[in-house]
């Protein structure tokens, strides 16, 4: 293989395995998985977000008490940049989170994950991040469907959960019978 065609396919394995860093990070903050959050960050990174300034172990503690305040939370990545630099990598992240409250109004908010990845050990991870929070809004629960049973809700054992119980976590996923 030529060097050129090597370098581009390594440069794409390292764009890929950062994309999944940030991936398991929002499925982990969303299924409450302090484990998969933790993975995707180095032992001496700082997260400055928001309220939070701090290490990795004690944001997660924090965001998993905030999450918790919601009955479900969606982190949605949207716009993603990577600037690679060797073993350094400078990623821009667009987010959309929405948070359900189970009353009239719910939460949403948008902004962007600044972060400096570096890969250590063959690892790509968050060395450093800046979240940059840009709006957010109270979001009025819809009425639509409101009369539907429910169907892989918070409501039904075993199908939507916010821990390794949730069906995602399942190998296969098992789908309700008819």
């Amino acid at each position: 293989m030529d060097a050129g065609l090597e370098r581009k396919i390594r440069e794409q394995l390292d764009r890929d395995e950062i994309w999944r860093v940030m991936q398991n990070y929002g499925r982990g903050l969303d299924r409450l998985d302090c484990e998969l959050v933790r993975s995707c960050y180095w032992d001496d990174a700082i997260e400055d977000h928001g309220n939070y300034v701090g290490r990795p172990d004690d944001f997660i503690a924090w965001a998993n008490e905030t999450t918790r305040a919601f009955q479900s939370s969606q982190h949605g990545l949207l716009n993603h940049s990577c600037d690679l630099a060797g073993d350094d990598a400078y990623t821009e992240t667009y987010y959309l989170f929405t948070g359900i409250t189970g009353g009239p109004m719910n939460f949403m908010s948008t902004g962007r994950y600044v972060d400096h990845f570096q890969k250590r050990g063959g690892l790509w991870k968050i060395a450093n991040r800046v979240c940059i929070i840009e709006g957010k809004f109270d979001v009025p629960a819809s009425q639509v469907g409101a009369d539907l049973p429910p169907a892989y809700t918070p409501d039904e054992p075993c199908q939507a959960a916010r821990d390794r119980s949730d069906v995602s976590y399942h190998r296969p996923p098992v789908p309700r019978r008819p």
